[in-house]
């Protein structure tokens, strides 16, 4: 990571992502330098808006958040929100009168958090851009003394025109951000959640300054066209200066980190006026294009230039929809399965725990790279709130595919009956139109999620449909409980089987699993449907339950249980759920909830990591839901608790291939003591269509012996990186047979 000033120029994209490292930009384009804002600022609080520190004495990361600051601040994130609020009203544990219909209640003396650092530049240059990437809540900016605005979204990158303020030498930067969601505008999303407690404020995603001269390149966005393997670009250029300028405008194309020329467009000449912007529509033909895909994330590297500006545009060659009529989606015109979990980091950043590690590359990278690969994940669902840009950068060097979800969840109506007021269309427009533009260069960003459940005609009325054509690749959207809003978009579902139970209602069995259709999807609708949360099976790191399970382990395992039998039963009930919701094809993608989250007492939900700071997973979760994530995913349909000894069952048997290729090998069933020895066995052969699903009927003895074993159906195949088994498991206790 980059700190301070940097010694040489670094070229970044304008909007877009940064490549600083990744690949050196070539001697025709040296026309943008791009300072790095990042490192260690000065930072300190107030209550008044206007009253801008005179004395530092704290310092805080950029990126990062203020509750890293050192020394600490008293209170820091502390802030009731109205859905938080509202929740314990509903909980009892607060009177009906404490509901609000604004934002919330802070508990902290300030409102406001001020940064400040310095930076120096060698030499100026006719277009200064400044770039926060993402801050919250809101950020309004100084630069020499001079104030340049105010950028109120949360969750978007807020850009900024200094030209007029910036100078050669020594510059003084600071930055205003909200210390609470309570200081935004009613209009602006400060992030709607129900379970979140602490509200964590400061400048979360890189800092940047970029020097050009005119023309400047505002933004680029790429669109994939793999029926005839082209790009469309879309170019916007402005003329900051008092002149006209005239000017060529190039694109080339090149593989990432290669530097031979695949690609070129012919330059075109264009002439801006003094503040003119102009958008421009440009089509390149990449011949013999490499597809982007998880097993293969092959990336391009788009370079623009204007003789005044460049930018560099990454991408991935790749189409991704949904269709109605097959409940399926498709990536680049095949089917494709997506297998994955969910990750809401603005509940993380409330961990105790999570300090700088969101910005730890290498603790990003194998949260992102290594362990979904060994739990069989292509997919992640960003759930509630967005990621630093890095995280996507990384995303698409690993091969994910992304539910990129915007920070709203309402429920049915969480702004009461006394107060009528949904969010303003016309705000969130501006907002969810920077969104797109901030994130619609990334490959592994293939569904645009306007909401988590949520009832709110308004999105799907007015606020898709005027955002949705800005993006050229014409991604899906999901707009969770709402009406789909485009006629393939899909639906997501969650049936939480354990929820009834958890409440104290009728217990929920496993047996009812087998029953073909014994579970069905909730969603009432036609279009593919997406599976992005369902269990309700929460555990805290510790093993203990979170809030919405303390009455459901009990009622489980018995009021005395241990930490461990609890954990080996939530990775062994959540195995076997997503076996059922995978076998029976009903979801084009089954999404865990949740990989990672907060953990702490008061926590509602919680995530599976023994040690967060390691990233190490617990063992029985790892084995457990990486088996049933595998490729080739096998379900045995069995759940019954007690079996007679020495009778004859009928074992289904069901595969699923999510491989667009034919697998055969071996299926074997296995009863085994607690000491893992085989009482009983027998193996038979199997063939699996690609992207197919079968069910096998399986007699199997049971041996004249009673007592708890363990019941296992194992496949084993083989693959060109060697052999494969998985497994499905269920325990079961032999039993003297009714005499009759």
């Amino acid at each position: 990571m980059n700190t301070g000033t940097l010694s040489k120029p670094i070229v970044v994209l304008s909007f877009i992502l940064s490549l600083e490292a990744a690949f050196p930009l070539p001697l025709w384009a040296a026309e943008r330098t791009t300072v790095s804002l990042n490192g260690t600022w000065d930072i300190e609080d107030s209550r008044d808006a206007e009253a801008i520190p005179v004395v530092w004495n704290h310092k805080v990361p950029v990126p990062g958040l203020a509750h890293s600051a050192q020394p600490a601040f008293p209170q820091v994130d502390e802030f009731d929100s109205r859905m938080g609020i509202q929740n314990r009203v509903g909980e009892g544990k607060l009177p009906t009168s404490a509901i609000v219909y604004n934002a919330g209640a802070s508990r902290q003396d300030r409102n406001w958090f001020w940064y400040r650092r310095t930076f120096d530049v060698s030499a100026t240059s006719g277009v200064a851009i400044l770039r926060i990437n993402k801050a919250q809540f809101g950020a309004a900016v100084w630069l020499n003394g001079v104030k340049i605005g105010d950028h109120l979204p949360c969750f978007t990158a807020a850009v900024f025109d200094v030209s007029n303020a910036i100078r050669r030498g020594r510059n003084e930067l600071i930055v205003r951000v909200g210390a609470h969601p309570g200081v935004l505008p009613p209009a602006v999303s400060g992030g709607t959640d129900f379970e979140k407690s602490r509200w964590t404020p400061g400048i979360y995603d890189n800092v940047s300054l970029a020097l050009s001269e005119n023309p400047a390149i505002e933004s680029v966005q790429v669109a994939p066209r793999i029926a005839d393997s082209s790009i469309v670009v879309q170019t916007s250029l402005r003329n900051f200066g008092k002149n006209p300028v005239s000017f060529n405008l190039t694109q080339r194309v090149h593989a990432w980190k290669e530097s031979a020329v695949v690609a070129t467009s012919a330059a075109q000449r264009f002439t801006l006026a003094p503040g003119e912007t102009k958008v421009v529509l440009q089509t390149v033909s990449i011949a013999g294009a490499r597809l982007w895909s998880p097993e293969t994330p092959n990336l391009y590297a788009l370079e623009t230039s204007t003789g005044g500006d460049t930018a560099i545009t990454r991408f991935g060659m790749r189409e991704f929809r949904f269709d109605t009529a097959t409940k399926r989606a498709y990536l680049n015109g095949r089917v494709y399965f997506m297998r994955g979990s969910n990750i809401t980091l603005h509940r993380f950043f409330e961990d105790p725990l999570s300090g700088a590690l969101p910005w730890d590359e290498a603790w990003v990278r194998k949260l992102l790279v290594e362990i979904p690969h060994e739990m069989h994940w292509n997919s992640f669902r960003f759930c509630i709130g967005p990621v630093p840009d890095q995280w996507l950068e990384i995303a698409d060097e690993a091969g994910l595919l992304i539910q990129n979800e915007y920070f709203v969840w309402t429920g049915h109506d969480w702004h009461g009956p006394e107060n009528q007021v949904h969010f303003n269309p016309d705000q969130m427009i501006r907002e969810y139109t920077e969104w797109m533009r901030d994130n619609w260069n990334h490959p592994s960003v293939v569904i645009w999620d306007a909401n988590n459940e949520t009832w709110d005609a308004t999105f799907g009325e007015k606020i898709i449909p005027a955002v949705r054509g800005l993006d050229l690749s014409n991604r899906p959207w999901e707009n969770s409980y709402n009406p789909p809003e485009g006629q393939d978009d899909p639906v997501e579902d969650h049936p939480y089987e354990y929820q009834v139970m958890a409440d104290g209602g009728s217990p929920f069995s496993m047996t009812t699993l087998e029953t073909p259709g014994g579970m069905s999807p909730g969603a009432p609708t036609g279009h593919a449907l997406i599976l992005n949360e369902y269990g309700w099976l929460w555990l805290n790191r510790d093993g203990t339950p979170t809030e919405l399970t303390k009455r459901l382990y009990p009622a489980l395992l018995g009021k005395d249980s241990t930490a461990q039998q609890r954990l080996a039963l939530n990775a062994y009930l959540l195995a076997g759920l997503t076996e059922y919701w995978r076998a029976y094809r009903q979801y084009a993608a089954v999404l865990h909830f949740v990989y990672l989250t907060s953990s702490h007492p008061a926590g509602y939900t919680s995530d599976h990591f023994r040690d967060v700071r390691k990233l190490e997973l617990h063992p029985e979760f790892r084995d457990y839901m990486s088996n049933a994530f595998a490729p080739v995913g096998i379900y045995l349909s069995f759940w019954r608790p007690t079996i007679e000894a020495a009778s004859v069952q009928s074992l289904p048997v069901m595969l699923v291939n999510d491989e667009d290729r034919e697998v055969e090998g071996t299926l074997t069933l296995a009863l085994e003591t607690a000491k893992g020895e085989r009482v009983a066995t027998q193996t038979a052969k199997f063939k699996i269509a690609p992207l197919g699903q079968q069910t096998s009927y399986n007699d199997f003895k049971f041996p004249r012996t009673t007592g708890d074993f363990l019941l296992r159906a194992i496949i084993e195949y083989r693959r060109n990186d060697g052999g494969v088994s998985t497994q499905s498991r269920r325990y079961v206790k032999l039993v003297e047979p009714e005499r009759k």
